[in-house]
């Protein structure tokens, strides 16, 4: 922990926030930062409030050790104030609030609530009736929540409740409003997501839909209790550790890639060192003597001893042996934990860089398994990806056909990908995200040639993820997503959006795409991020709803057709696809062949504008002569005769004809 606030204090390199060391007037002047967090169970959700702008920044729920860097990095980065936390907090928070305050160069106010205010309801509540002057005043709660939803991540309830913590705060200390009628809140102007310098920022949602991670029932019955288990995912087919060390920290990385090119190349020598043909031998030496290295538990036994007189007198006999025994291990143990206790640094320092020398070996394995090649990373705005391949459909598929990207800094930076469903557009989408986060945690990548400039983060509109909790539809969580990626994405982010506006009406959903699209067209192309999009929309681009620009690639998956069969090829090339080929689709899927025709039918007469009639109908009569024949067959059976199979009779007979005047009717 100490070692954790080392640059806290600095050594006078002027970290405490303005107005701490200066004058009173300078004080009351300065515009304050306030700081609430919540930590449990390894998890930590933070937001601050700055007075500058009436801005309200939040992150969402992140993983930190038991040392609590991340929390430190966070505070040298945002320099509060004011430190808001529960009064019930773990005992590594504790510990590190403490330690913070012996700092003799940064000392804020620290200020404690009791637990009950950091509930998630009541932070829920306390962000529906905070004071938004943008919304108008006479908005619905269902309509304030679906906006509020679309601003902050309602899926972090460590984040949830620091704010409600943070607003009770603002309230009782009139943040800005020191002069107004006690009936005025303290104004939130505008919400913007928190990301650390040199974090990327990925949200729950794309690790979801990337499957970066992917849990599982186990199993076996006896380990049902025990969780879940690792299922088909990024972070499965990596993870080659071999001490539960190794594994926790691999998971770490997975859940910060970074952009720090020294922290990227390092962990790309050592990957190279050890998928060096020559090292074989060391690596395999290295990784056996990982596995005997074990996470032993400290044990406690709930017993009692009980001295009668009879055990007195054998004791005065024989002596005590069993305590004597049991006083010479303890001394031992004492001894030996003083000793490890002394040289606990640097048994820490040991730990951690075997921990991080076995996730290093463990990608260097699967880089040599699944044929992986070192991306070259540079701090440019370029994406270059030759002969890609997606790392988990490989594995499943027996033949993969591999696709390029190229993403340069001014051109091609919007790509739209049109097909016929079940070309491969999402699998394609899905490859190049997996490809960059692959590169941005330092690992090889599926590909012949990778170049890959460093981006602040991935955005994802491909998945629904329906939540009872948050109460929204599945287009209004699609529109929250979009609107991420929208709000969020920088000139250096990557964007990946699938078959967006279809949840709602054609010509709605239609025109959402294009002004999303028209947006990112319209911005310099410094600001514009790598987008692609894949759309059954090819409305976007035949009635001209979209500007020309340089930044604007179109592109397709190749497909051919054998008669009536529909071939896909899965080969990315560029230009436009003509037709969806709905109808072998459809019959691919399985669906009846006078469906199918109808369905065509239909559409030539909607796309030639002409009308569109009813199916002609079977006439009564012709019913009616379907049910006598049936009845008149019915009749004519013998049912005393024991041979009759009458279920035969109900198979062959009746049901056919009770299907038909069904279906025509």
């Amino acid at each position: 922990m100490a070692a954790a606030l080392e640059d806290l204090r600095g050594g006078g390199m002027g970290f405490g926030p303005p107005g701490l060391n200066g004058d009173e007037e300078e004080e009351e002047d300065s515009p304050a930062v306030l700081l609430s967090v919540v930590v449990q169970h390894g998890q930590v959700g933070l937001c601050f409030y700055d007075s500058a702008d009436s801005s309200l920044h939040y992150m969402v729920d992140t993983p930190d050790n038991h040392e609590l860097h991340l929390l430190t990095r966070v505070i040298q980065e945002v320099s509060p104030h004011v430190i808001i936390t529960s009064a019930k907090q773990e005992r590594c928070m504790t510990r590190y609030l403490q330690e913070l305050g012996q700092n003799p160069h940064y000392k804020p106010e620290v200020v404690t609530y009791p637990y009950v205010d950091f509930g998630l309801e009541v932070g829920k509540q306390r962000l529906l009736s905070a004071n938004l002057p943008f919304l108008p005043s006479c908005i619905s709660d269902r309509d304030r929540m679906s906006y509020l939803s679309s601003c902050i991540s309602f899926d972090s309830p460590l984040m949830l409740r620091a704010v409600g913590a943070l607003l009770k705060c603002l309230d009782r200390r009139r943040v800005g409003v020191e002069l107004e009628d006690s009936s005025v809140g303290v104004p939130i102007l505008q919400f913007h997501a928190y990301t650390l310098k040199g974090v990327v920022c990925i949200d729950r949602d794309t690790y979801s839909v990337l499957q970066i991670f992917k849990s599982e029932l186990h199993p076996s019955v006896y380990k049902l209790q025990s969780g879940e288990k690792e299922g088909l995912s990024l972070y499965g087919i990596l993870n080659r550790c071999r001490c539960k060390f190794g594994s926790k920290l691999l998971r770490l990385w997975f859940l910060r890639p970074t952009q720090d090119l020294a922290v990227l190349h390092r962990r790309q020598e050592v990957i190279r060192f050890f998928t060096s043909p020559r090292n074989s031998e060391v690596l395999t030496t290295l990784q056996s003597s990982l596995r005997n290295i074990r996470n032993i538990p400290f044990l406690s036994e709930d017993r009692l001893h009980y001295r009668s007189q009879r055990t007195r007198e054998l004791d005065d006999l024989l002596g005590d042996l069993h305590c004597d025994i049991r006083d010479m291990e303890t001394a031992v143990m004492t001894q030996l934990q003083s000793a490890i206790l002394e040289r606990s640094s640097s048994l820490y320092k040991v730990l951690d860089l075997t921990a991080e020398l076995d996730c290093l070996m463990a990608m260097s394995t699967a880089s040599q398994e699944y044929s992986y090649t070192s991306p070259k990373l540079a701090n440019h705005r370029k994406i270059t990806i030759t002969q890609g391949r997606h790392p988990l459909l490989e594995l499943c598929s027996p033949v993969f056909v591999a696709n390029s990207f190229h993403s340069s800094e001014s051109e091609g930076r919007v790509k739209i990908i049109t097909g016929p469903n079940s070309s491969g557009k999402s699998i394609y989408l899905k490859q190049v995200g997996l490809i960059v986060f692959m590169a941005l945690i330092g690992s090889d990548v599926p590909a012949k040639e990778a170049e890959i400039g460093l981006v602040d983060g991935i955005f994802t509109r491909m998945q629904s993820r329906e939540s009872v909790s948050v109460g929204l539809s599945t287009f209004m969580i699609d529109l929250n997503q979009m609107a991420q990626a929208l709000n969020s994405s920088t000139g250096n982010s990557l964007v990946l959006i699938d078959e967006f506006g279809k949840g709602t009406n054609t010509v709605d959903g239609l025109s959402l795409l294009a002004a999303s699209i028209c947006h990112w067209l319209r911005k310099a192309p410094v600001d514009v991020p790598h987008v692609l999009l894949a759309t059954n929309f090819h409305s976007v681009l035949q009635l001209g709803l979209l500007p020309s620009s340089s930044l604007l690639s179109l592109l397709t998956l190749e497909t051919a057709v054998d008669g009536d069969e529909l071939v896909f090829l899965y080969q990315l090339k560029d230009g436009i696809c003509q037709s969806s080929y709905a109808a072998n689709i459809a019959t691919l899927a399985g669906l009846p062949t006078c469906l199918v025709q109808r369905g065509v039918e239909v559409s030539e007469l909607y796309r030639t504008g002409r009308p569109i009639k009813r199916t002609e109908k079977a006439s009564s009569d012709e019913q009616a002569k379907r049910c006598r024949s049936v009845v008149e067959k019915f009749l004519s059976l013998d049912l005393d005769d024991k041979d009759l199979d009458l279920q035969a009779f109900m198979k062959d007979e009746l049901l056919p004809s009770a299907g038909e005047l069904l279906n025509r009717s």
